[in-house]
């Protein structure tokens, strides 16, 4: 059984790649509503249930351009209403609402791939190109998660010898400057003590060697090919200004022709691969598992 997780790191990071710049620079709304749709469907699938702790944010980012950018932004020929002497216009709303779905869709994208490419895989892809990079790119994604168990033992430690409440606000202010003055201490010595333990262990002595555990296998080199012409049809698409869409100054829809159907279509299969292999795994365990 090979998931979509198990899949060669430099596949999967070419694939996030083909995904994330689209819908990064392409100010389409069809285009990021499948760029959307694709990564909350992803998001689910690695998380399950608990894929919704914290998933209320996106509505909200989605919801406050819809609000937000009209507010601030008149521009458009379209007004739907006048608040306060500044017309609301539609293009406005539109360019808002397309904006945060942007947003949402992005942050979502690299939320699965931080689920997926952790350190090891990304000490794997950039290692031989460049191992202080690598280096560099290991040691933040490990702090991380130690900085916010450091600050939770901490804040716990403070609470236990009651030096402050949490129903004051000046006593929660207070102990989170002494929280945020003891993690900066943490954070010094912890990287003197990381920086002294790779001299003793001889890091930047002589040339380094690498050893990886990942291997391309047929299965990685066939994601590959196809994530890449998918990829290479999508920026096909978007160079021949077939996806595309103006908002100002009056909102205009790019004529739907074959060319924009075949670029929506291949961008949609390129974002629901890591489902598919995932889905056609499930099936392929249930039926092994019916014939035993």
């Amino acid at each position: 059984m090979k998931s979509f997780k198990d899949y060669n790191p430099r596949a999967v990071f070419l694939f996030f790649l083909g995904v994330i710049v689209p819908s990064m620079f392409v100010m389409d709304p069809v285009l990021l509503a499948i760029s959307f749709g694709g990564a909350v469907t992803l998001h689910f699938t690695l998380n399950g249930r608990n894929g919704f702790k914290g998933f209320w944010l996106f509505p909200v980012i989605i919801a406050a351009g819809l609000i937000l950018n009209p507010l601030f932004y008149h521009n458009g020929a379209t007004v739907l209403f006048v608040l306060n002497n500044n017309p609301i216009t539609a293009e406005a709303a539109l360019y808002g609402l397309v904006m945060g779905l942007m947003i949402s869709g992005i942050l979502l994208w690299f939320r699965s791939f931080t689920t997926i490419m952790t350190s090891d895989k990304l000490l794997y892809i950039f290692g031989a190109a460049s191992p202080k990079l690598a280096l560099m790119l290991s040691m933040i994604m490990r702090y991380i998660p130690l900085f916010r168990r450091q600050i939770s033992k901490t804040n716990q430690a403070q609470k236990a010898m009651g030096l402050y409440k949490e129903e004051n606000t000046i006593d929660k202010l207070k102990g989170g400057m002494r929280v945020f003055s003891v993690m900066v201490t943490w954070a010094l010595e912890n990287g003197v003590i990381t920086a002294d333990s790779m001299v003793a262990r001889g890091y930047g002595v002589g040339r380094r060697s690498q050893f990886a555990i990942f291997k391309w296998r047929k299965a990685d080199k066939l994601f590959l090919l196809l994530a890449m012409v998918c990829t290479g049809i999508t920026f096909l698409t978007i160079a021949r200004k077939a996806i595309g869409f103006t908002f100002y100054p009056k909102i205009t829809r790019v004529p739907f022709n074959a060319l924009a159907a075949a670029g929506y279509a291949v961008y949609l299969l390129l974002v629901l691969l890591p489902v598919i292999i995932t889905v056609r795994e499930v099936r392929l365990w249930q039926s092994l598992q019916s014939k035993i």
